[in-house]
């Protein structure tokens, strides 16, 4: 998994980060980790680790939503958080957005298990961690990766173009301070993570949330119309 020739695939907005973080000890380390574990024989997923900057330039970010980990099944991660290939059966989180979808904007099944159209409308669907072993849940955790994501949600932040951070679960929202510190021009909105083991919890359920509706206005408002439609 060659990471470097990615790079030319990056708009500008994002390609002096990535460039950064790779010649940095994490990202130097994170390299040297997922040659070692490809030769080991392992089967790492996605395909397109960086695949979330290639379809949402830093300068048409409009919403970020930021994941923790790529599913670990076969076929199942495509780059984007929460976000599954055609043909792949929706896992539970997602089951859960799009209840969500359903319930604050009407949108009706059956919806694409792909969140692309998301991304290439201006839905960064990042995760913090950008790799992960065959059935091995955080198997690259703590390996480099977050060192870019952090870096990538600050960039985000510090960019002056108004955006929606949608932070769902407890770790994510251990990011909003990245966020927060760049200045009031971004909407930032919590809730508990869409897994069934959280989603319908007090004291934010991610069930009844609105933050659909709520980013489509807040946007609107500021001349940054999105379409959430599946």
């Amino acid at each position: 998994m060659e990471l470097a020739a990615s790079l030319a695939q990056l708009d500008g907005g994002w390609r002096p980060l990535v460039e950064a973080w790779l010649a940095s000890p994490a990202g130097q380390a994170l390299q040297a980790f997922l040659a070692e574990r490809a030769a080991a024989g392992a089967r790492i997923y996605p395909p397109e680790p960086l695949r979330a900057l290639r379809l949402t330039p830093l300068a048409q970010t409009k919403v970020l939503i930021l994941g923790q980990d790529p599913y670990h099944g076969p076929g199942q991660a495509e780059g984007l958080a929460f976000s599954v290939p055609e043909g792949v059966a929706p896992p539970p989180s997602l089951r859960n957005l799009f209840k969500e979808l359903q319930r604050d904007l009407g949108q009706q099944p059956p919806m694409s298990p792909s969140l692309t159209p998301w991304a290439e409308r201006g839905v960064l669907l990042l995760n913090s961690c950008l790799t992960v072993e065959d059935g091995a849940p955080a198997s690259h955790a703590k390996r480099g990766w977050e060192a870019l994501s952090d870096a990538l949600v600050q960039a985000a932040a510090l960019d002056p173009a108004p955006k929606v951070f949608l932070l769902w679960g407890a770790f994510a929202q251990a990011k909003a301070s990245l966020i927060a510190s760049a200045g009031p021009q971004h909407l930032i909105l919590q809730a508990n993570h869409p897994s069934p083991l959280s989603a319908l919890r007090p004291p934010a359920p991610f069930i009844g949330c609105g933050h659909f509706s709520q980013a489509a206005a807040w946007l609107a408002q500021r001349g940054r119309a999105l379409d959430w439609a599946l």
